[in-house]
């Protein structure tokens, strides 16, 4: 299995969710009652482990993708199999049984959707 697909799409999905995240951050911050931290920089050690978030997802997709020997569209077939399978599945638990506003779930479904979709893309396509 290439590393470099995993280490490219790790950075990427940070970014992608960073730049995600400043699109939405008045929404956030409103469903959690909070002002919007425009401009601020989160501290080192929430972007650290934002991207060891991102490799696991990262290296999870590049075994599955290299274990069901996939490619071409079939890729994003998995990346939105696992993406309901999971976040979806957790965040409509906390919607459920913790009282999470079904917008700041919605939001961050929204954001596993475009990184299982990037990450998949990234490491599928380039073995």
């Amino acid at each position: 299995m290439n590393p470099w697909p995993i280490a490219v799409a790790t950075v990427a999905a940070f970014i992608a969710s960073s730049v995600y995240y400043s699109a939405f951050d008045r929404l956030r911050a409103t469903q959690l009652g909070a002002e919007p931290a425009a401009g601020e920089r989160p501290p080192v050690w929430k972007i650290a482990v934002e991207l060891l978030r991102s490799l696991v997802i990262a290296t999870a997709l590049a075994v599955a993708v290299d274990a069901l020997n996939i490619d071409g569209p079939a890729v994003v077939l998995l990346a939105l199999g696992v993406w309901l399978a999971f976040p979806v599945t957790i965040l409509s638990g906390s919607i459920v049984w913790d009282g999470v506003p079904w917008r700041l779930a919605a939001l961050h479904a929204g954001d596993w959707l475009l990184k299982a979709i990037l990450i998949a893309l990234l490491v599928g396509l380039w073995r």
